[in-house]
């Protein structure tokens, strides 16, 4: 599902490397939790397996693709098979909260009809299916965040990224948001959830990859 091998990031040269010999591999349908201090290399990470930036040196195989070898028009294919919960939602305020939520299908050219009850369905499925309507100004922090994930699932990913997707709601709207992120990976979705929260690694087990200033130490 995904390998890394003997990852190097770079973002200027000279400058220290944000990910410096990073090797593992996720498997297809596992949970992993993704934990480090700020400045880890966490964020750089997802931007690796979001596509985002390309390794400056080794191998990355993301959903059988070789990302470091790949021409740049196979790429927009393989994101679009990617889910991405972001740690500051980025609802579109203009929006309804229904609209937001289809509007990945939307872009993909989904038909009008289908999208629809797609969205709708994922908006049930997070417990918001009473809000379908509503502007995201309207709904709680823990509220949005599930827009949030019912945005970055309608598309059925194979692989969904989340960042800190906890950080800004109480103990009980986190708890639901995990449940519903490992509900995804029952479902046959590879996920990967960065978190500060050692109360919620220890609710809800699950290996984790440790970063420690770009480096991995350790996976398990």
């Amino acid at each position: 599902m995904v390998r890394l091998e003997d990852i190097t990031l770079s973002y200027r040269r000279g400058e220290n490397p944000a990910l410096a010999g990073l090797s593992f591999a996720l498997e297809a349908g596992s949970f992993t939790w993704l934990m480090g201090a700020s400045g880890a290399g966490k964020s750089s990470l997802l931007k690796l397996l979001q596509l985002s930036v390309r390794p400056t040196a080794g191998r990355l195989t993301v959903l059988g693709t070789a990302v470091h070898t790949a021409r740049r028009r196979a790429l927009p294919g393989l994101r679009r098979r990617i889910g991405i919960v972001f740690q500051d939602f980025r609802l579109l305020p203009h929006l309804s909260v229904l609209e937001n939520v289809a509007l990945p299908l939307r872009i993909a050219g989904r038909r009008e009809v289908q999208l629809r009850a797609d969205a709708e369905e994922m908006l049930r499925w997070v417990g918001l299916g009473h809000r379908m309507e509503d502007r995201p100004e309207a709904l709680s922090g823990g509220e949005q965040q599930r827009v949030a994930l019912a945005r970055a699932v309608v598309a059925r990913p194979a692989l969904l990224l989340a960042d800190e997707p906890t950080s800004h709601l109480d103990e009980p709207q986190a708890r639901r948001v995990v449940s519903l992120l490992q509900e995804m990976q029952r479902l046959g979705t590879t996920v990967v959830v960065a978190t500060h929260s050692p109360n919620l690694i220890q609710d809800f087990p699950a290996p984790i990859l440790q970063l420690h200033q770009g480096r991995l130490l350790s996976h398990g």
